[in-house]
């Protein structure tokens, strides 16, 4: 599955990048899709089949999409945690 994390910093998306990294997750830091939006811009679309592989989600994360055809459906928010 892809999905796409926005973030609050672009701190923020360089440590979630690395932390798929170093998960094995293919992950590519890239400027946010317009029908998302974010603080800073910018996001980490990455694969992953089970999210539960994350025990604690970095601060600086906001959001986490699942891409569906051509629309993103959010699967996470940090302001509902």
């Amino acid at each position: 599955m892809t999905y796409i994390a926005t973030f609050f910093s672009h701190f923020g998306t360089i440590k979630f990048k690395k932390l798929c990294d170093s998960k094995g997750l293919p992950a590519k830091a890239m400027p946010v899709p317009r029908s998302l939006s974010s603080s800073c811009g910018t996001c980490v679309r990455f694969e992953c089949e089970d999210l539960s592989i994350f025990s604690e989600y970095p601060g600086e994360l906001d959001k986490i999409a699942l891409q569906e055809g051509n629309g993103y459906r959010e699967v996470y928010n940090s302001s509902e945690s």
